[in-house]
């Protein structure tokens, strides 16, 4: 047997087998270029126009597969490929798309969209049951089933397809439930449920109100959603409700706006009416019996602000002094007590010394008259007999408040009053005080005798004082 020369080849190494090679490349070359890569496609592409078909049919396409499979060397995806057709998904923020997307749960569109099933098929393909409902803001936690117990079918919300939802069904479906307050919550809050349910319960009769900034005591814990938060049919609404008091309470004012529009500074939410008031903080402290005083009794008709502080315009009823003494009442009297006012004569025009100090107030005030009282001392002390009006009327020259007598002369008298033995006015003036006599104590006779020894002139001898005016002999 003759030996074989060379090397063994493989068959599809042969020259053959390339030549065999290369014409199938030729051939499919040939074939994706002519029907643009059937040879790839697992069918054909969807041919009608629509929501189902997000928008428009994929049919244009055929002989692009790059439109929707970018090269790997792009640095695209199919995803993106999408949105750059599809640019309507990007431009609403409000479609549930882009929620689920600001949701961060976004996930490829060939996820849930599927193509090459042929011109007809649909391009979703949803697995319901598994479905990230929460991704959407509603929750489906508390919708298994419906009122009659029947378990939740897509269709029992979304009765005109999957992207679109019927707010009446919430209410048809819930009246079931609770025939009694469904009505009057439409009525309150409208019908765009979603605007503040997520399925959760976070604002319906679940929601805890003490963890929100306006906790609810007293009798605000017993009232209806709808009396403080009327009208509000979103989440905002909700939260920019007025937290103030007045902005409901206004109507039950009967201040009338006179103090303010800060009703807790008297009021607490367990009572409307027993408000407590610490007039301390008021420009008028209560004191004495004005503590005891009913409000109404100063503040009439419900009128607080601007209410007078003065005692004249709530006394002057009680005014005896029939308004002499002005309207400063409390210069004599005070809060304690009406009747035991305390006068303090001394900053008048008169202060009251000696024995005016036990004089009744009526004795000098006159059916209660006070101002314009005299103060000269004859208005009240008219002058005795015995003056016979030649004193004039300055009783105060000889007379004090200490006592009427004895009555102090010396300053003004023209004759030592203790001359001698004389004890009183009488000794020297026995007619009158307008004349005096020396004879009631030196006789008249020996005065005549002793002059004429004295070689001295006995013509005025009566008028002793002209020459003894120091109450002496020898003038």
């Amino acid at each position: 047997m003759g030996k074989k020369s060379g090397l063994n080849r493989p068959g599809c190494l042969s020259a053959g087998g390339l030549v065999v090679a290369g014409l199938a490349v030729v051939v499919v070359a040939a074939i994706s270029l002519i029907w643009g890569g059937v040879l790839f496609s697992p069918g054909a592409l969807n041919a009608a126009a629509g929501p189902l078909a997000l928008g428009g049919a994929h049919s244009h396409t055929e002989v692009a597969c790059l439109s929707c499979h970018p090269a790997p060397w792009s640095g695209l995806t199919m995803t993106s490929a999408c949105l750059a057709c599809h640019t309507d998904l990007a431009q609403d923020p409000k479609n549930f798309h882009n929620v689920m997307k600001a949701q961060g749960k976004a996930v490829g569109c060939i996820q849930c969209h599927t193509d090459h099933r042929g011109p007809e098929a649909s391009l979703t393909r949803l697995d319901t049951q598994g479905f990230p409902h929460d991704a959407a803001g509603f929750s489906l936690a508390a919708h298994q089933k419906m009122a009659d117990g029947s378990p939740f079918k897509c269709a029992d919300c979304h009765d005109a397809g999957l992207a679109s939802f019927g707010q009446a069904r919430c209410t048809a479906c819930h009246l079931d439930i609770n025939p009694a307050f469904i009505p009057a919550h439409v009525t309150a809050f409208g019908q765009n449920c979603l605007g503040c349910h997520d399925g959760r319960d976070s604002y319906g009769h679940a929601f805890d109100h003490n963890k929100a900034v306006f906790v609810l005591t007293g009798r605000h814990a017993s009232l209806d959603c709808a009396q403080c938060h009327a009208g509000a049919s979103l989440i905002a609404a909700l939260k920019t409700t007025p937290q103030d008091c007045f902005s409901c309470h206004a109507k039950d004012d009967t201040h009338q706006g006179a103090f303010g529009k800060d009703c807790a500074q008297c009021h607490t939410p367990d009572n409307w009416q027993s408000a407590k008031v610490d007039h301390n903080q008021t420009g008028f402290p209560l004191t004495g019996k004005h503590a005891a005083a009913a409000c109404a009794a100063c503040h009439l008709n419900g009128v607080f602000k601007g209410t007078p502080k003065d005692c004249y315009s709530c006394h002057a009823k009680d005014d005896a002094h029939q308004g002499s003494f002005g309207q400063d009442c409390a210069q004599c009297h005070t809060p304690a007590s009406w009747q035991s006012a305390t006068v303090d004569h001394n900053k008048t025009a008169f202060p009251l010394t000696g024995k005016h100090l036990a004089v009744a107030c009526t004795a000098c005030h006159v059916n209660n008259l006070f101002k314009g009282t005299p103060t000269a001392c004859n208005s009240c002390h008219a002058d005795p007999p015995y003056h016979k009006g030649l004193f004039g009327l300055d009783c105060a020259s000889c007379h004090t408040s200490a006592g009427w007598t004895p009555a102090k002369f010396n300053a003004n008298h023209p004759f030592p009053v203790n001359h001698g033995e004389a004890g009183s006015c009488a000794a020297c003036h026995p007619a009158s005080l307008a004349a005096y006599t020396c004879y009631a104590c030196h006789d008249q006779g020996q005065m005549v005798s002793r002059h004429r020894e004295a070689n001295v002139s006995t013509a005025d001898l009566p008028n002793c004082a002209r020459c003894h005016s120091n109450g002496r002999g020898g003038g």
